[in-house]
């Protein structure tokens, strides 16, 4: 998904040809992507598409063997199928049981993709529909972790905070759900942006950043993660930063958007990946990696990380968009396994 968007015309199978050209070995299956996989791959079928125009499920499971089949082919392993939007919280509990029926169809798919990880987000809906309530939000976790362990082969959910999220915007508060939680499956995904974006950087702000020592801010936090997280229950993680706004993100910037958050409309336009320094990357990503990944002062993380990217270049709609996106990421994990002298 870092690679292009597929509203923009760029295809999930140029992008993961594109990927493994630049010597990823694995990728994140972005929902939004199989969708429109599944309509090119049965364009004539129209009386296949379900009552609101989505996907029907026979084409949904089709496009997953594609990109099954693809990726094989291409030496690429599926890490997981994200995101799963909008589910906790919800407080008429019918709508809750579409969710619940929704996620079926996600064991489906990621069995056929072959991942056994499903990620998701952080609520962010702002309506009054949802509750922030912790009691109601863990069970909601309990359940679908308990019904993920009813899979053959089990289903692993990576929770992870959105730096917007409505009620849950750190990683501490998602740590917080994963422990009362207490399922073997159930755990997080450690996002950099996310982590320093919340804590330590603000787009609504001059100089970019949180008032009163980010800095320390920055660090207490990391100083915690080391010491709170048990990294057994870390599933994955993303590597990715932001460029600094030339002028406060606020009403009047392009990029505003009336009733989204700041940190939403920055995360969408001017992620960047790590290293590019030279495009405007400005927030302190390689202290947040060095927590997660490094064996003696931080977490040792070992496993998965993923140049997850978000940004306005994404939507440029010429053809080689995932190919130069392709090389960027390439370039990042080359900085950053070289910065943090990883093997």
């Amino acid at each position: 998904m870092s690679l292009g968007r597929a509203n923009a015309g760029h295809s999930l199978v140029h992008k993961l040809q594109c990927a493994a050209k630049h010597g990823f070995e694995g990728v994140e299956i972005f929902y939004d992507d199989l969708e429109y996989l599944s309509k090119e791959q049965t364009p004539e079928h129209t009386s296949a598409m379900s009552e609101h125009g989505s996907s029907s499920r026979e084409q949904l499971l089709k496009a997953a063997g594609v990109v099954r089949e693809i990726c094989e082919r291409n030496g690429l392993e599926v890490i997981c199928l994200q995101p799963f939007l909008f589910y906790e919280g919800l407080l008429d509990r019918k709508e809750h049981a579409a969710m619940i029926q929704k996620l079926q169809l996600w064991f489906e798919i990621a069995k056929i993709l072959g991942t056994d990880v499903i990620q998701i987000p952080t609520q962010f809906r702002r309506d009054d529909g949802v509750s922030g309530d912790l009691g109601v939000i863990v069970a909601d976790m309990v359940e679908i972790a308990d019904l993920g362990q009813k899979e053959s082969p089990p289903i692993k959910f990576a929770y992870e905070n959105l730096s917007w999220g409505t009620f849950i915007d750190t990683w501490e508060g998602v740590w917080n759900v994963v422990r009362k939680v207490d399922r073997w499956n159930f755990g997080v995904c450690l996002d950099t942006f996310h982590i320093v974006g919340r804590v330590w950087a603000d787009p609504e702000r001059e100089d970019g950043k949180v008032e009163q020592d980010p800095a320390k801010k920055l660090a207490d936090s990391l100083s915690r993660m080391v010491k709170d997280v048990d990294v057994k229950k870390v599933w994955y993680v993303q590597v990715v930063g932001a460029e600094r706004m030339q002028r406060p993100l606020v009403k009047g910037h392009e990029w505003y958007v009336e009733g989204q958050p700041a940190r939403m409309s920055w995360s969408r336009n001017a992620r960047l990946f790590y290293g590019e320094e030279e495009m405007g990357q400005y927030l302190p990503i390689k202290l947040a990696a060095k927590a997660i990944l490094d064996p003696q002062e931080g977490l040792g993380f070992k496993g998965w990380v993923s140049m997850e990217l978000f940004s306005r270049t994404m939507n440029d709609t010429a053809e080689t968009v995932p190919d130069s996106h392709g090389r960027r990421g390439a370039d990042a994990w080359t900085k950053l396994a070289r910065d943090l002298d990883l093997r």
